[in-house]
């Protein structure tokens, strides 16, 4: 339980300034209201973001004491307070064209005409979203040195094209014009170009961490590789992966409390979480013991993604994208449990 100490620590804090901001605006049926809501918060992103740890924790694993503290502490602020808080607040004084403080003002006042702004220019993050995870699920498909293979010859002949370079980009760039034709004809210009900047991201993420690490090692230039030693660019890496996954959990609280500040301190519970989960991950060496849990991870990221193009012209239940992520997890998780009683048995044998 060591691992999960600051996330009880932030749970507690959290749900005593969401008691008192509650309290605050109702009374003690409020503050009720609130700690109800922002408890149910945190449980939807830690089920959003299971798929999210255990892909960090991929990255994570064989990195030093320093990136890994870096990534808990000032990552979570980061997480917090820039993708949950910030992030928001910007796509609206953008859209909107108003400056930071009167989005805020907006957010506390008037937080049904927030969260209009914010739904409004949800195709735009979620073609940018979409495009930088769907990239991390294909990096991880169509690697022609993958030894490991959850669903056999299926996966062997897709990593196979990976001896194609920059084969993830095509089928990301035909995912996305694809995608563009479902928007209404206004809108497609910048929701292609929202697009364009996640995979323009994912490349130069790639970029900074074969720059920052090439001298530390001759190892390949992708990015899957690269990060997992440390660095400045395997954070960035994971802060842009974190806000990907961040968003669409962003806009499913507003389906739940329009309360900008209750939603923070609900997500903030549940990113806290995510990440003890990724560290306790890393620590027990989970990913080497459970050999599929990476792939389905893999899998929940890439269903994701699509949900995400696909909620760029109609809704899609956070049930659903929940649903199926953890479903992808648990059957991966099954089979590396299937894998451990096998090989048991044969070395027994």
């Amino acid at each position: 339980m060591k691992h999960f100490t600051w996330s009880f620590i932030v749970t507690a804090v959290c749900l005593s300034l969401a008691a008192w901001w509650g309290y605050e605006l109702g009374g003690l049926p409020g503050a009720f209201t609130a700690l109800g809501v922002a408890a149910i918060l945190s449980v939807m992103e830690v089920s959003l973001s299971f798929d999210n740890a255990v892909v960090n924790a991929s990255v994570l694993k064989g990195w030093d004491e320093f990136w890994l503290k870096l990534f808990l502490g000032l990552g979570m602020i980061i997480a917090v307070f820039g993708m949950r808080l910030v992030f928001p607040l910007v796509i609206v004084a953008v859209a909107a064209d108003l400056g930071m403080t009167e989005v805020w003002n907006l957010a506390l006042t008037n937080p049904k005409e927030f969260s209009g702004h914010l739904t409004e220019h949800h195709a735009e993050v979620a073609a940018f979203g979409g495009m930088f995870l769907l990239l991390v699920f294909l990096n991880f498909m169509l690697d022609d040195e993958k030894e490991v293979h959850w669903l056999g010859n299926m996966e062997r002949k897709l990593g196979s094209l990976g001896r194609v370079s920059s084969i993830a980009v095509l089928v990301a760039l035909g995912a996305l014009l694809y995608s563009t034709s479902w928007i209404a004809e206004g809108q497609k210009l910048i929701v292609l170009i929202a697009g364009l900047w996640g995979i323009l991201v994912y490349i130069g993420v790639d970029m900074i961490s074969s720059l920052l690490e090439k001298s530390e090692s001759d190892a390949s230039s992708d990015v899957g590789e690269m990060v997992k030693r440390g660095g400045i660019g395997g954070f960035l890496y994971l802060e842009v992966l974190d806000a990907s996954f961040s968003f669409d959990g962003v806009i499913g609280a507003f389906a739940i409390t329009s309360d900008v500040v209750i939603i923070m301190l609900g997500l903030a519970i549940g990113a806290m979480f995510v990440r003890s989960m990724t560290v306790y991950l890393v620590r027990q060496g989970t990913l080497d013991e459970y050999v599929y849990l990476e792939h389905g991870a893999h899998y929940a990221i890439g269903i994701l993604a699509v949900i995400m193009l696909i909620s760029m012209h109609m809704h899609v239940p956070e049930l659903i994208t929940g649903g199926v992520g953890l479903a992808f997890i648990l059957a991966s998780l099954w089979s590396s449990i299937q894998y451990k009683k096998k090989h048991a048995a044969i070395e027994a044998a």
